[in-house]
Order: C-alpha cells, then structure tokens, then sequence
C-alpha cells in the first residue's frame, strides 16, 4: 500500500484497447472518472488512451510507476490474446507474474457458483477453468482490488518511485464501483468534499488576448486557476468565452471578485454567472 501523506495526491487516468481508438466503442470511463473524483473533492490532473500494443502499453505505464501520481488504468487485464496489460505491468515494473493466491480462490468461487447456477458440477480441471486462473495472474508484489460483480479482482502495484497504478476491467459496471473501492480504502484520508470551487461568468464581446493580462494578474494574487473556454456558436450565448476560477473555497471567492472587479474596468459585457463544487 502507499505512504499517507497530507498532501492530496495527482490522479491519473489510463484507458487501453483498440476499440476506443477505432471508434467501434465510446469512452465512458473518463467522464464518470472525473465525477468520481469530483465528489470526493479531487480532481484529474491527465488522461491518456493506448490501443492493444503491448510495446506502447508498456511505454505508458512505465512513466506512470516511474511518476508520483495515483493512476487508474482500465482495460485489458482479462485473458484473450489481445488482453496485453497484465504482462505489460509486470514488464514496466520488472517483475515476474504469477498466480496470486487470493485472486485464485476469488477466481475458484466465482467457477463454483456459475456451475451452481447451471446445475452442472464443478470440475476445477476443465480446460476453460484452468484458462480462467490466467485472470488471476498478476505482477508478483501486487495487492488485490475486490470487484463486487463477479469476484474477478483488479490489482494495484507501486513503482520504485512511488507512482501508484490500480488495474481495472474495461467494462464500466465492473470498473466504477472498483474504483470507488480504491478511493475510499486508500485515499479516503485525502478526500475533501465540498473543499473545492469554480466560480465562473459569460462574457460577450471580449477577446482572450485583450483579457490575459487579468488572468495572469488574478493567477499570481490568488492560488486559484483562471480557466478561459472560448465558444463561438453556443445554442443560447452565441459567440462568447466563460472566464472563471477554481480551486480551494476559501481562495476562489476573492479571487472571483477580482475577477469581476477587472472584467468592469475592461467594460465587458457580462451574461449569467456560474458555481460548481
């Protein structure tokens, strides 16, 4: 497991198969990521998509156990032969795989209770049984991740230099609740509901360039971020940028006065105004 520390950590996001990349299926991981995030006050810093590359996959999850992030990766970790990642974990980490114990008896009572389910018996040396353990091969070293769906466990390793990487299906209905998991046993100590705000107008009429002195203004007066997102055919605003802060509650508020305190000197004209937590 890793270190407690006071400071909250830097999340990251991997999603691997060629089936995102292709366009025979949407991402659904990354926004429901950044919700789950979100609610526990925590934010994600990157996110990257690779497709069923073993030499890529490998690449990928190097820099994140060679970083300092906590990083969720989902997809490929089952047992068909494009499913690469479990291999590609123990190769960026340098470690052998084998079968871990307690992913095998998880493996075995989900095979007895499909079997119970069928009204067959169980026979532990059946080919596809036998197949069904590689599910549960593992970098050695890595601890366990409960998947409440149907007992096939996820895996979390740690790098030599502290990158923390939970491995999880790519199916959503396993994945999520996985990770809602992990948040809440291993950063739970971290979490900070409510802590966190953006606050944020529509300005018509501006130009970014005019407005970027402001930004950087507000920026080294308040330890907040100014966000800047130009639109110029919004079904309601039209032609428009939201220009906003986020960041701890008890930054953003003067930092937002600021904000709008500059935007009147600059004679903007301002539509609705914003908060999310």
């Amino acid at each position: 497991m890793s270190e407690s520390t006071s400071s909250p950590p830097t999340f990251g996001l991997i999603i691997i198969g060629d089936e995102i990349l292709s366009g025979k299926r949407s991402d659904k991981h990354l926004p429901k990521v950044i919700e789950l995030l979100g609610t526990r006050g925590h934010s994600l810093a990157w996110s990257r998509c690779v497709g069923d590359d073993p030499r890529r996959i490998t690449a990928v999850l190097r820099d994140a156990l060679d970083g300092g992030d906590a990083v969720f990766c989902c997809g490929g970790i089952g047992a068909t032969p494009d499913d690469h990642t479990r291999q590609c974990a123990a190769a960026a980490l340098g470690t052998p795989l084998a079968l871990h114990p307690v992913a095998r008896d998880l493996i075995f009572e989900r095979m007895q209770e499909v079997a119970a389910e069928q009204g067959t018996a169980f026979d532990a040396e059946r080919p596809d049984n036998v197949h069904r353990l590689n599910m549960g091969v593992f970098p050695v070293g890595c601890d366990i991740i409960p998947n409440p769906y149907n007992r096939i466990p996820g895996f979390s390793c740690t790098g030599v230099a502290g990158g923390r990487v939970h491995f999880f299906p790519g199916f959503p209905v396993m994945a999520w609740p996985m990770i809602e998991w992990v948040l809440d046993n291993e950063y739970q100590h971290l979490h900070r509901p409510g802590e966190r705000l953006e606050r944020s107008v529509i300005v018509f009429g501006a130009m970014e360039a005019a407005l970027t002195p402001l930004m950087e203004q507000i920026e080294r007066q308040h330890a907040v971020k100014v966000f800047s997102l130009p639109s110029v055919d919004h079904p309601v605003y039209g032609r428009h940028i939201e220009l906003g802060v986020k960041g701890e509650t008890a930054a953003v508020g003067a930092a937002y006065a600021d904000l709008l305190a500059g935007l009147h000197v600059h004679r903007a004209q301002l539509g609705p105004e914003m908060v999310r937590s």
